[in-house]
């Protein structure tokens, strides 16, 4: 199975760059990176060290509804590449482990799902919530604070 990741869309990370509100309708805040965990949601690379980045709610579904968790993610302030989607993201490297949940095609959970684990067997936990019928794409989540790293898709 060929894996594909999928960041930000460029849509959003722009309309956000240029004042637009976060999911709460706020601005987002402006920080300068001190190059310690501080992963962009749309290239997901690291920002470095004196870099501006922004901090804001995100909320990685097409509509509000009971299972669409909004939560803190950073991005570059100024624009960056997109993410390359056929290759394991920078962000996804640099913890010991991740939280992976598969998610239905109506965007809603599916049980027995979700768990954390290692960065080593990412991809292979990945690959198996998706060669089930019932997941259509995989959310990655740090494992420390839940927040929302990207998602998975089967390619």
């Amino acid at each position: 199975m060929t894996l594909r990741y999928v960041a930000m869309p460029e849509m959003d990370a722009e309309r956000l760059r240029q004042g637009g509100g976060d999911a709460f309708g706020n601005l987002p805040e402006r920080r300068v990176s001190d190059g310690d965990g501080v992963p962009c949601r749309h290239c997901l690379r690291n920002v470095e060290e004196g870099e501006a980045y922004l901090i804001l709610a995100y909320r990685p579904f097409s509509s509000a509804q009971p299972y669409a968790e909004t939560g803190p993610i950073f991005m570059h302030a100024d624009a960056c590449p997109a993410a390359d989607r056929s290759l394991l993201p920078p962000i996804l490297t640099s913890s010991r482990d991740y939280l992976l949940r598969g998610y239905s095609a109506d965007e809603r959970i599916v049980y027995g799902t979700g768990g954390v684990v290692p960065a080593e067997n990412l991809e292979q936990r990945a690959e198996e919530l998706l060669a089930r019928p019932d997941v259509a794409y995989v959310h990655v989540r740090s494992a420390k604070y839940n927040c929302y790293q990207c998602r998975i898709e089967a390619a």
